[in-house]
């Protein structure tokens, strides 16, 4: 039998993409609630009841409220992942990235309740973590992350403005340096000092930029680029990736979208030229 999946916020910008990927799944089968019905909880607990797998498309506060109707079925209660960050580093949670370290993928498999890791978390962790596990960054050295990621991720809002040509073809946010990605990126990159995220949008629909500068002399090993491509080479573990190659294909996207500003920063910081 198909798997049985519920998208909770189905019409959000979030929960519009997903929805379109899973209706091309033949193995699964989609549950949806009539429009009146989608801030019914009676309505909404007796689909969850149905589900296998509830997928949560929702602003923090209505997730939470999600999963305490979802919690009244008790062991009849789906499997919960959860693309909000209320619960992203909560007690009782996993986070939804397989290739963080080695069995997190078979943790996702057989877990109740997965929290789906922020877009531009993923890319910091990824950069971050195989640098700290191979000592190569103490977990307490002063960080800044730098990103840009495309308008879609704004939400409705945004999109509208972008698309009617009334919004910046580039623009800095979140100045007050609480982003809420922030806690999760210090959690799972294994940091002890709070860094410093520099998040930016521009005048693209989706794609996204993470940036981490290094003064390798600064660092207590002295590591050359070479050392960092190693380290970074083997994550995630057997994808066969390298460094080298991720950045090949970080310059043809930047070409694709005409943001050819960072390029020869990058591959400068990358070869420690």
């Amino acid at each position: 039998m198909p798997a049985k999946i519920f998208v909770d916020g189905e019409s959000g910008t979030t929960g519009l993409g997903i929805r379109a990927r899973l209706k091309a799944q033949s193995d699964i089968e989609l549950l949806s609630l009539p429009l009146k019905q989608r801030k019914d909880l009676g309505a909404k607990k007796a689909l969850m009841s149905e589900a296998d797998i509830v997928v949560l498309c929702l602003p923090d506060d209505a997730a939470r409220e999600s999963i305490a109707v979802a919690s009244e079925l008790g062991d009849y209660a789906p499997r919960i992942l959860d693309t909000s960050t209320a619960h992203r580093v909560a007690k009782g949670w996993t986070y939804g990235f397989p290739e963080l370290e080695p069995g997190q993928s078979e943790a996702i498999k057989k877990s109740r309740f997965v929290a789906n890791p922020g877009c531009y978390a993923t890319g910091a962790i990824a950069l971050l973590r195989p640098l700290v596990d191979a000592g190569l960054v103490p977990d307490d050295f002063p960080l800044s992350i730098h990103a840009v990621s495309g308008y879609s991720g704004g939400g409705k809002r945004m999109i509208a403005d972008y698309e009617r040509g009334g919004a910046p073809a580039f623009e800095a946010y979140a100045l007050g340096l609480e982003h809420k990605h922030v806690p999760e990126i210090e959690r799972y990159a294994r940091l002890a000092r709070r860094p410093i995220f520099a998040p930016s949008v521009g005048d693209f629909a989706q794609g996204m930029l993470v940036c981490v500068p290094l003064f390798l002399d600064d660092l207590p090993l002295k590591p050359k680029g070479a050392d960092l491509e190693a380290a970074l080479a083997a994550f995630p573990p057997g994808a066969g990736i390298t460094a080298t190659q991720a950045m090949v294909a970080i310059t043809a996207i930047l070409k694709a979208v005409n943001v050819q500003l960072f390029e020869l920063g990058m591959w400068q910081a990358w070869s420690g030229r």
